[in-house]
């Protein structure tokens, strides 16, 4: 699934391997590997780099389905552009797309979107402080 997507999303774009090596720092017999499905477990830094180099999100390499000519960096979603909930938000649209995910905030009137871009990104991060606090009780 990977490979197969990372190639659409890179002939999409035009660009052959070695193109998209030298954009991303990832090897072009690395990135021809991980298109043939002779890697399978490529790391999430890795995947970082070459969907930075796409413009497009880490998540995209694992969809189903993926249909190139609607993918679309500026859109704020979580599944797309957090794929890995970061140690600090720092852009409020990131922060209103996370605190969105969660439907208990939707519970008894709460509304992520009546609050301003100062107040969303302090809201996002004690839900991050929060969870490293809890994990560290449930963590084996």
């Amino acid at each position: 699934m990977i490979g197969e997507n990372l190639r659409k999303i890179r002939e999409s774009k035009s660009l052959g391997v070695n193109q998209l090596s030298r954009m991303s720092g990832i090897n072009a017999s690395y990135i021809s590997n991980l298109e043939n499905n002779k890697r399978k477990n490529p790391s999430i830094e890795t995947l970082q780099k070459i969907a930075d180099a796409l413009e497009v999100s880490v998540y995209d390499f694992f969809k189903d389905n993926i249909n190139n000519k609607n993918v679309n960096k500026n859109e704020k979603t979580i599944e797309s552009d957090l794929p890995i909930v970061p140690e600090e938000f720092t852009d409020a649209d990131e922060a209103r797309a996370y605190v969105d995910k969660h439907q208990i905030f939707g519970s008894d009137g709460f509304d992520a979107d009546r609050l301003d871009d100062v107040e969303i990104l302090e809201f996002a991060n004690a839900l991050l402080e929060q969870m490293r606090m809890v994990s560290y009780k449930y963590k084996k």
